[in-house]
């Protein structure tokens, strides 16, 4: 089983142990991925344990951090509904993780919330930004934390998550810190739905129509060749045909600025949608190609 620690000194502690004994702090060349960082809010699935696994291909020494970040939450949103599953998600790291940090919000914020925030700027006003204001800044923030304290050589975080993906790269290069982001694809079920936390929450009615969203997807990938409003078109066709899907966005993007793509746009883009179903927020990303 990884070694649970709950507070920042035992973190470090071991991470300095595992590099002094492994002599990981000396140069490797290509090898110099070491010590590797999974962030992570917990009620872990098969989507986060891909990350893991990759991470442990990536790395000598393996972080998995779970912690339900209040930062992160608006009013009103499901902090505390959120899954808090510390045993199950220990049970199902073994053999993957070196050590899993799960800290008290005390532990991470002693002072009560911090006024040092990191700002997502315009990105993160717009699409999820918009949803849930303030709700990037709180992940920034959590996430320079976590970079701070583990000082990784590698992050590994999700597709799925794609406009925070592009975020935290984004920092990144911004504050140039010295370590590499891996971006793993997103980990589906069997019909296409992309694996998540919330979809434990979906009553069966709205497990069946959840669906739509990765369908809705994969209709305007399928719609590309005919250019950016034909993708639309067939992906809001298929949400609008699903009355349990109660669209929030539906968008394309430039990946490289992630800011929504103009009428001339041609070459790679992302889809992005988001949705409500019954009670329940889901989020869904698809690459597409505009000739």
């Amino acid at each position: 089983m990884p070694h649970v620690v709950t507070t920042i000194a035992e973190l470090r502690a071991d991470i300095a142990r595992a590099r002094q004994e492994a002599g990981l702090a000396e140069p490797a060349g290509d090898a110099a991925r070491r010590v590797v960082l999974v962030p992570t809010m917990g009620a872990l699935h098969d989507g986060h344990l891909r990350l893991v696994g990759q991470a442990r291909d990536l790395g000598d020494f393996v972080v998995v951090s779970i912690f339900v970040n209040p930062l992160q939450f608006g009013p009103g949103e499901d902090l505390d509904r959120y899954p808090r599953t510390l045993e199950a998600d220990v049970a199902a790291l073994d053999g993957l993780a070196d050590v899993v940090f799960a800290p008290s919000a005390a532990e991470m914020y002693p002072q009560g919330e911090t006024s040092t925030r990191v700002t997502a700027g315009e990105v993160g006003t717009l699409f999820e930004g918009a949803s849930r204001p303030g709700h990037f800044d709180g992940m920034l923030t959590v996430v320079a934390k976590l970079f701070g304290i583990v000082q990784p050589d590698v992050a590994v975080f999700g597709q799925k998550d794609a406009q925070q993906v592009h975020l935290v790269g984004r920092m990144i290069e911004d504050l140039n810190l010295p370590m590499t982001l891996v971006v793993v694809d997103t980990v589906r079920e069997d019909d296409g739905l992309a694996l998540s936390s919330r979809n434990r929450f979906l009553q069966t009615a709205d497990r069946a129509a959840a669906v739509a969203l990765s369908e809705a997807l994969a209709a305007g990938a399928g719609a590309a060749a005919d250019g950016l409003e034909a993708a639309l078109t067939a992906a809001r066709t298929r949400i609008d045909g699903e009355p349990a899907v109660k669209l929030d966005y539906l968008v394309i993007v430039d990946p490289l600025s992630f800011l929504e793509a103009t009428p001339g746009h041609h070459g790679q883009a992302l889809m992005l949608v988001a949705a409500r179903v019954g009670t329940t927020r889901l989020i869904d990303n698809r690459r597409i190609t505009i000739p």
